[in-house]
């Protein structure tokens, strides 16, 4: 159990730094606007982008959060990584930027399994 918690907490922390620390404090940065617009979606995209995933990471991280909202959050996630993925592939090609929402999507999925196999404990624990 211990184990589960650590590759839980470890690959949470990850995509929280990611993709909610990281965007909140470079999401007005002209880089990040040039990288929204060379992906062809409008500046209003990239902030609403950011808005839901603070939102989202917050939601893996507290724990008192109902586990149907986590699997909303998971998900949102999973299709966040699937399209950067596709937007990539379509503007740049196949280059490792094309590729880098996809590590996510797998640090994504160790998350999501870990917290089942907690959640699965707790309730054979009870």
């Amino acid at each position: 159990m211990k184990k589960a918690k650590i590759i839980f907490w470890i690959t949470t922390i990850i995509i929280f730094l990611f993709e909610g620390v990281m965007p909140a404090l470079t999401s007005q940065t002209e880089m990040a606007k040039e990288g929204i617009r060379h992906l062809g979606y409008p500046e209003y995209f990239g902030n609403a982008l950011v808005v839901f995933k603070i939102l989202g990471v917050l939601i893996l991280v507290i724990p008192s959060i109902p586990k149907n909202v986590k699997e909303w959050a998971y998900a949102g996630f999973g299709f966040d990584f699937i399209f950067a993925s596709i937007s990539h592939f379509a503007v740049d090609g196949v280059n490792f930027q094309s590729f880098f929402p996809l590590i996510f999507l797998v640090i994504l999925a160790i998350s999501y399994t870990y917290y089942h196999k907690i959640e699965r404990y707790k309730n054979i624990a009870l």
